[in-house]
């Protein structure tokens, strides 16, 4: 009798072929593979822009006591000031106070998107500097911690309203591809006629009644932005309806969102992640435009859109439109080559031989 001795194969980290494949395939499009590398290394270091760019320090030690400013609010009291109010940092009278028995480690940038440089030695909009090192907007502010702060707000908006229109649009189109009929039919009308709307226009119609904020321009735009993938989904939907694993799941009984959620769509997924990075790139898009326009979030908001809009609005000051425009190129740019490898990664041509 002879025995084998069975060892157990590592996990590779993509143990399907096709995803493995699928992978390969992302990886040889340089292009877009270092464009994802290069947009979560931007993206992750603006989720930590208040250890980057804020007008509180890190950490500040006084009087043998360990404090930490930007976690917690403390009263000026606190450091030996006059005031029971927050303590304001870059005051000169409480950073005496401070620095005479403790020190205060500062961020890489010591001040925040909403911070004013009192300090500049020339009328605001202030040229870059030591200081600035991207120089100051027309009311003194930091335009690199701007930029830093807008970069965030944007990825965050573009990505939150991606993930709720594809949702949206998913599940619409699965049931009008997957019933067919007068469902199918009512739906389309209904589509034409949403879909024929001044989008950019109804948007700033709408905004003009309510204050906008983060969550309502969140919601107004998910009104016209969930009908990207509606087509793509319910043609997957249409196609796939009458093969034979589908037909036999309804004889055994088996209910009808679970053959749609878990057996169809995984095949119409394919066209759908295809297509999310550029839903990304149309929503921080829209975003910058109601911006500059002026009817997109509140004044004080650290936005591109209304960077940009400080760049058309002083002309002598170029280096606001420049950093602007360097930003939101560099972010959709990166968007678009992420799109572009996607696309090529689930491209089943591309594994013809």
């Amino acid at each position: 009798m002879s025995f084998r001795l069975f060892t157990r194969t590592p996990r590779r980290p993509f143990s399907n072929p096709v995803t493995e494949r699928q992978w390969t395939a992302f990886k040889q499009n340089k292009r877009g593979y270092w464009s994802l590398w290069l947009f979560s290394f931007l993206f992750l270091t603006s989720l930590c822009a208040e250890f980057i760019a804020n007008d509180k320090p890190l950490l500040a030690r006084y009087q043998g006591e360990t404090y930490f400013p930007i976690f917690v609010s403390y009263p000026e009291t606190t450091f030996g000031g006059v005031f029971e109010t927050e303590t304001s940092y870059r005051d000169p009278f409480v950073a005496e106070l401070i620095e005479e028995d403790g020190w205060m480690l500062w961020p890489l940038i010591p001040y925040s998107y909403n911070t004013i440089n009192y300090n500049l030695t020339t009328p605001a909009p202030a040229p870059p500097s030591s200081d600035n090192w991207l120089g100051t907007d027309d009311q003194g502010r930091d335009v690199l911690a701007r930029v830093i702060y807008g970069f965030r707000l944007s990825v965050l908006f573009g990505l939150l309203l991606t993930i709720a229109s594809s949702i949206v649009g998913i599940i619409v189109g699965a049931i009008q591809g997957y019933y067919g009929g007068w469902i199918d039919l009512a739906g389309q009308r209904f589509l034409e006629v949403w879909s024929s709307m001044p989008t950019l226009f109804l948007i700033i119609i709408l905004t003009s009644f309510v204050a906008p904020n983060f969550w309502w321009l969140l919601g107004i735009m998910l009104l016209f932005s969930w009908m990207a993938l509606v087509d793509l989904v319910r043609a997957e939907f249409l196609r796939g309806r009458n093969f034979d694993y589908v037909r036999a799941a309804r004889a055994l009984g088996v209910p009808a969102p679970v053959i749609m959620f878990r057996h169809m769509l995984p095949n119409a997924m394919v066209a759908t992640l295809t297509f999310m990075p550029f839903i990304l790139n149309g929503g921080i898009v829209t975003l910058t435009s109601l911006d500059f326009l002026g009817f997109g979030l509140p004044p004080g908001s650290p936005s591109l859109g209304e960077l940009l809009g400080q760049g058309k609005a002083n002309l002598q000051a170029p280096w606001l439109g420049i950093s602007a425009f360097a930003s939101l190129s560099i972010l959709l740019t990166l968007l678009i080559f992420i799109g572009e490898a996607i696309r090529d990664a689930f491209d089943p041509r591309k594994f013809l031989s």
